[in-house]
């Protein structure tokens, strides 16, 4: 009786089949969708235009499709147009981007493990000062930065592109909260009574753990000054100094002006615009093991 009677006032309940249920987040993945399309799209442009010759590229028959294969005739011109400077170009981008990348990754851990882990006079006015230079914009300090090498006479060298490219504020921040979250103090207390010195400490305890915050500073480093277009502009003004932002950009003007000897310089534009992109793609496929191995260890410890 009261099983029945239970069952009885106990309103029936609505099985569900599931039909008319929208899926989960499709906004969310529509929007993500557009983003990759966004993103992939001018990439996807530049393989294919990277193909053409000067007459496939103003020949209008679709921007965004194969209009005959010239990719390997135009890598050959881009190398040999004007005794190859391309190539000088290049080395001279790898090397601002390694000896700013490097250098900057350097000072950015050095300041923020020394800002998280001692205590001295000023330190909290210090910081602000570092952290409010992340908001200045970069393009601001250019022409006193010119001014300053210009006294210096440091312009026209290499040195005018590789020393400023050394300071990294954001780099200095990061490292410092960073470092702070992922370095315990006791285990640092823990190496002193061990009798590690300073430097023993820094390189076999708290660098290890910091090792996912370097990676990620080092390649936020290299991909500025790889892309850093307006300082090298402004400093430098012998063409063999020239990085490939300012090269690219050089042959540019000169094939808005018809001054390209002959030779249409677009294509040549696009498939060095297209090779620039490359080191910088495997420089984050080999930093990216690093980080995520940095990850994992952090999260094991």
């Amino acid at each position: 009786m009261s099983t029945a009677s239970t069952t009885r006032g106990s309103s029936p309940r609505r099985v569900s089949t599931g039909r008319g249920r929208r899926p989960r987040h499709v906004l969310a993945k529509l929007l993500m969708l557009a983003l990759v399309c966004y993103f992939l799209v001018p990439v996807w442009w530049l393989i294919v235009a990277s193909t053409k010759n000067a007459e496939g590229l103003f020949s209008g028959t679709g921007a965004l499709w194969f209009n005959g294969f010239h990719l390997f005739d135009n890598l050959r011109d881009l190398f040999t147009f004007n005794n190859g400077e391309y190539l000088r170009w290049l080395g001279n981008s790898v090397l601002y981007a390694l000896a700013g990348g490097i250098g900057a990754t350097i000072i950015s851990v050095l300041g923020g493990y020394g800002f998280a882990k001692y205590r001295f006079r000023g330190r909290n006015v210090v910081f602000a000062l570092v952290l409010g230079s992340v908001m200045v914009p970069l393009t601001a300090l250019v022409i006193p930065t010119f001014v300053m090498m210009s006294n210096a006479g440091l312009t026209d060298t290499v040195w005018a592109v590789i020393l400023p490219s050394l300071l990294s504020p954001f780099g200095v921040y990061l490292m410092r909260v960073y470092t702070a979250a992922s370095v315990p103090d006791d285990l640092l207390d823990a190496a002193h009574i061990d009798g590690a010195g300073e430097l023993r400490t820094f390189f076999q305890v708290a660098l290890p753990l910091m090792r996912p915050a370097v990676v990620t500073v080092l390649l936020l480093s290299v991909v500025s000054t790889w892309n850093n277009y307006f300082l090298p502009l402004t400093m430098l003004s012998d063409a063999k100094l020239y990085p490939l932002t300012v090269g690219i950009g050089l042959w540019s003007q000169l094939a808005s002006s018809n001054n390209g000897g002959g030779q249409s310089l677009w294509s040549l534009i696009i498939i060095g615009s297209l090779v620039s992109v490359i080191p910088l793609i495997i420089t984050f496929l080999t930093l990216q093991k690093h980080w995520q191995g940095g990850l994992t260890v952090g999260s094991l410890k």
